[in-house]
């Protein structure tokens, strides 16, 4: 791994992984959440970005790679006028990396990954594990924030890929928790995104997060801005 990220290799965190990268199991559900969300897979590669260093080390520990550091500027999905800078994770994974015994991973192409020849993703091995799935789709292409309007907390998924939205809005609806969502509209960046009912979604996060020490499968600042929002929205409320 490079040193820019700020570790080597030997310190990737102790978690448990499966041997198989595809099998059914928390971490793995994660990462492919993260992948499908932030990244990008070919023949030859697989690359996937995060600006929390810590979910960048899980990814990287469940598959390997290499991990590069840097800070990017960014547009708001709603509002292309307004930017932020923000650090970014990169972990790319190649198909001759170390550890793979043929391939990318193991296999010999794309089309053995969870990803058919039109690029969308099948989570079908993953059924059992549909909140590190869910957990990775939000830190991937999620959002989190507080409504100071309303005295709410905003949950929304944004990405250039309708199918994937449509399919984590499935997996919402056959999550153990009522969170409805809204119908998926277009963003100002030629994209598409969808929300989950403001009502639904301090149980809904609650939900997300609730069991995530026991894998180590999370992102710290990602789940710091859901409490910090939660905790706003309790006080908007008291007032």
């Amino acid at each position: 791994m490079s040193e820019s990220a700020g570790h080597e290799d030997e310190d990737r965190l102790e978690i448990e992984v499966p041997a198989d990268p595809l099998a059914g199991h928390p971490t793995t559900a994660y990462f492919w959440g993260h992948v499908a969300g932030s990244g990008d897979v070919s023949d030859e590669a697989i690359e996937v970005v995060t600006n929390d260093e810590v979910s960048a080390q899980v990814m990287a520990t469940v598959a390997g790679g290499d991990l590069e550091y840097d800070t990017t500027s960014r547009e708001y999905a709603h509002d292309t006028s307004i930017t932020r800078t923000e650090d970014e994770y990169t972990l790319s994974i190649d198909g001759d990396d170390e550890g793979n015994d043929t391939g990318l991973l193991g296999r010999s192409g794309a089309l053995g990954l969870p990803v058919d020849g039109r690029g969308n993703y099948r989570f079908g091995a993953f059924s059992e594990h549909d909140r590190e799935l869910l957990r990775g789709l939000l830190e991937g292409c999620g959002t989190i924030c507080f409504k100071s309007s309303s005295g709410t907390v905003g949950i929304s998924f944004v990405h250039d890929d309708r199918e994937l939205l449509e399919l984590t809005r499935e997996l919402i609806a056959d999550c153990p928790v009522d969170a409805p969502t809204g119908a998926l509209s277009e963003t100002s960046s030629g994209g598409y995104w969808f929300g989950v009912d403001d009502d639904a979604a301090p149980a809904f996060g609650a939900w997300l997060y609730e069991t995530c020490e026991e894998t180590g499968c999370f992102a710290p600042s990602r789940r710091r801005k859901l409490e910090r929002s939660l905790e706003r929205a309790d006080a908007y409320d008291d007032a």
